[in-house]
């Protein structure tokens, strides 16, 4: 193995950089995403066992991330061909979204009705049998949104409708918020990508009485309160001084060297190299102690 695939083994390649639009910022507040991080990855755990169950093939379910954007820019980044649910959100316009490769849903049918869901069929509409195939699946899904949402959601979740082109799915309004939840599902050999889709209104209006966001006018006193307990490492420094090379390289054990710090005078009290005082050398019981005999001023 070379050095570089060593080194490549030790540190894994950084995660490219997203760009940020300043124009239209739409990232989620971290109080917000950290809640629905734990949902949905209590969701996929749920997902794949519910999946195993319903194919009978080992199926696992991890989760990705969760954004925000708008639901033109959700659709613009599907195929143009592939599966989505759209679901009825109580008496909300908007609906949520659950969408997966056509190819794999078609696998899971094979699993289903004993197959080894090898074969590949290419993107296309469901049969009858399979739309009741898929229902049965979805529902499964939901029953697990339900209790992994529980509290997020104030209306019922309930199947509407299934699309096969995203272009023409009209879950929202071009310009609406979603956020959405992608996930990798892998049964058998197969490996996939889905998503979840909900309108940005409809789980942060819960969220923001749950979990409120922090003011403008709350961060600098939570800020200096949370500086004040980082741990630093503090030192006691004597007074510098210079020595060549080859005193260095001449070093011996047992070898006497005159320090330049007077025996009278206090040491340097520093953090991060920079000085915050000035201390005399003391004792405490069996361990070393200094008196502080001098602080330094700090601009604030």
């Amino acid at each position: 193995m070379s050095n570089r695939d060593a080194r490549s083994l030790n540190h894994p390649a950084p995660k490219p950089p997203e760009l940020y639009d300043f124009r239209r910022p739409t990232t989620l507040a971290r109080e917000h995403s950290r809640v629905l991080e734990v949902a949905f990855e209590t969701f996929a755990r749920q997902w794949g066992t519910q999946l195993t169950a319903n194919i009978r093939t080992r199926s696992q379910v991890t989760f990705d991330e969760v954004t925000m954007t708008t639901y033109d820019e959700y659709a613009a980044a599907l195929p143009s061909l592939t599966t989505m649910v759209l679901c009825d959100l109580g008496e909300e316009p908007a609906k949520a979204v659950v969408q997966f490769p056509g190819a794999a849903a078609l696998s899971w049918f094979s699993h289903m009705l004993g197959g080894d869901g090898s074969h590949e069929e290419p993107e296309r509409p469901f049969t009858q049998i399979e739309q009741a195939l898929l229902r049965k699946l979805v529902e499964d899904l939901i029953d697990d949104l339900r209790y992994c949402l529980n509290g997020l959601l104030e209306g019922d979740i309930q199947m509407s409708s299934v699309a096969s082109n995203s272009q023409f799915a009209q879950a929202a309004a071009p310009a609406e918020l979603m956020v959405i939840a992608s996930f990798t599902v892998q049964t058998a050999e197969r490996v996939a990508r889905a998503t979840l889709a909900f309108p940005s209104e409809v789980l942060l209006r819960r969220l923001g009485d749950a979990n409120p966001v922090i003011r403008d006018g709350e961060a600098r006193p939570l800020l200096e309160r949370q500086i004040a307990e980082v741990p630093v490492d503090l030192t006691l420094n004597l007074t510098p001084f210079e020595v060549t090379t080859k005193d260095i390289l001449q070093l011996e054990v047992g070898q006497l060297i005159k320090l330049t710090h007077p025996t009278d005078r206090p040491m340097l009290v520093a953090v991060d190299g920079q000085p915050v005082g000035s201390a005399a050398l003391g004792k405490a019981g069996t361990r070393l102690a200094c008196t502080i005999t001098d602080t330094k001023e700090t601009n604030r």
